[in-house]
Formats: structure tokens, sequence, C-alpha cells
């Protein structure tokens, strides 16, 4: 009975420890600066599934914790897992989880050291987030008193009468608003034949409209563009052979003495004119009775 009590006893305390004599399992190392609470006998596991416990865990010479883990399972990770610190539970206390790592050929074996990550606790997260929050509001508040200070300063004695007087002013214009809104109402109800009318005039011409639209789209504006483009053309073309003195345009715009024989011959013309008034005599000559014209003779008025 004492050797019983004694094997329960030693039994008892392993288990309490996270230890099984029965079955050992693997034996895995990480090391942290902090724990955050971690005990031994603390779950371990592998998503979401319990696969061993803490075994131990105690300083390293060299500063940190070291962690011993007992997995008592035969699966399979790589060497590159990590061990996380985690909360388990709002309420509860911090567990190990193994982020199993597949992308190195090499399992990790027992004895490994695994790389170490801790978690934020829940408060610790909430507390970052609540910070810039507090922040937020601070500035907020700081801002609203400098508003009410504005306030105050402004809604002195004078100021309160300004502003009753202000709101007597938009209930006089609320007023006439109303009457207005009220003679609005009064003059559609009397023209509202009329401006069916002018409705179904406007519905008529946005059909005509749309009749138009239609005819336009149906209008082949490549082929105007076309022979406009062709027109255009070739009127640069006569306009450059113009240019060029060629034709009797080009000629006459462009030749000094076509234009000085032009100018040459209506000089001649105005002095033939001008002798043909001064001396019609010398031109046309009626006689009733057959005489013989008289010569010419020259005048002072006839032109060299």
């Amino acid at each position: 009975m004492a050797i019983a009590a004694i094997l329960v006893f030693i039994f008892g305390y392993n288990f309490l420890k996270g230890s099984d004599l029965f079955n050992p399992g693997q034996t895995f190392y990480a090391k942290y600066d902090h724990v955050g609470g971690l005990a031994p006998s603390a779950s371990v596991s592998i998503n979401g599934l319990a696969v061993g416990k803490v075994t131990d865990i105690k300083f390293d010479a060299k500063g940190g914790l070291i962690v011993t883990m007992s997995i008592s399972t035969d699966l399979k990770f790589g060497k590159n897992s990590e061990a996380k610190i985690f909360s388990d539970g709002l309420l509860g206390g911090r567990s190990i989880a193994i982020l199993p790592d597949y992308s190195t050929s090499g399992f990790a074996t027992s004895g490994d050291t695994l790389n170490s990550l801790v978690e934020k606790e829940i408060m610790d997260a909430v507390s970052d987030h609540l910070i810039p929050i507090e922040e937020k509001v601070n500035a907020s508040l700081s801002k609203l008193d400098t508003l009410m200070l504005g306030l105050n300063n402004i809604l002195d004695v004078e100021g309160q009468e300004n502003l009753k007087q202000t709101l007597r002013n938009l209930n006089e214009t609320s007023g006439s608003f109303k009457s207005a809104a009220k003679q609005l109402n009064t003059l559609m109800s009397d023209n509202s034949e009329r401006l069916d009318r002018t409705f179904a005039n406007l519905d008529k011409t946005s059909e005509n409209f749309a009749a138009l639209s239609d005819s336009l789209a149906k209008i082949e504006i490549g082929a105007i563009v076309k022979n406009l483009k062709n027109t255009l053309g070739k009127f640069d073309g006569l306009i450059t052979s113009i240019e060029a003195g060629e034709g009797s345009v080009g000629k006459l715009l462009k030749d000094d003495e076509l234009y000085n024989n032009l100018n040459g011959a209506s000089l001649q013309l105005e002095q033939l004119l001008e002798d043909m008034r001064l001396n019609p005599k010398r031109y046309v000559h009626f006689s009733i009775f057959g005489k013989k014209a008289k010569e010419y003779e020259s005048t002072e008025n006839t032109p060299e």
C-alpha cells in the first residue's frame, strides 16, 4: 500500500505538471523574452487540437525564458514552425499554439528549438486601439471647449438679441414663402388647362425633334464629307493655279504686261469717248440735202 501510494503520488505529480509517464512523446523547446503569464501544464495545440502540454519554464543563462513542451503525438511538421503564445479565451490563461510549416523538406525532431512568437493579450490589443481613440476624443473635447468659449463670447446680451431678431426675420420669411406657395398653387390651378396644352406642345415638339434626329442620323454624313473634301481639294487646286499665274484669271492677277495693256486700252477708250463727246462731227455726219461734209478742223478741245 505504501508503494502504491508513492506511485500514485508520483503519477499525480507528473500529471499535474503535464507529464505523461506512459507516453513521454516528443520534446521541443522555444525561447521567449517574456511568456505573458504562461505556466507549466498549459495546453499545446496544433490547428486547435490539443497535442501536448508545457512541462517546464526556466530562465536562460543569456537572458530570456526557455519553455519545454511535450507533444504526445507523432504529427510531423517543418523545422521553421512557430510556437505562438496566445490567450485561451477572454478569461482563460495563456497557451501555446504550434503553427506548422511544411515549406521546408526537413521535419522537426524531438529536442529541436522552434521559432517563438507571442500574441498580444486581449487587453493589450484593446488598449492599442483605445489609445488613438482617446487621443482623438481629447482633441475633440479641446476643440469643443474652444468652440464653447467662442459661443459664450458671441452670445452676449447684444448677440442674443440679434439672434432673436434673426429668428423673427426667419419666421417672417417663412410666412412670405408660405403665402407665395399659396399664390403659386392658385396660379397653377387657374392655368392648368394652359399648362396641359403647353406640355402637350412640348411633347409634340420633342417627337418632331426625335424624328428630325432620326432623319439626320440616316443622312450619309461620310459621303457628304467626302464630296466636300473633294470640292475643297479642287478649290485648293484652282487657287494654286491662280497663284501660279495659270489661266486667264491667273494671268490677269500675275502678268504685269497684261495689266499695263488693259490700263492703256482703258485710257485710250476714255480719250476716244471724250473726243466723241467734244467733237461729234468728226465721227458722225448728217445731211438732209446731200451736202458734202466739211473737212474736220482741229480745235483746242481735240485730245492729242
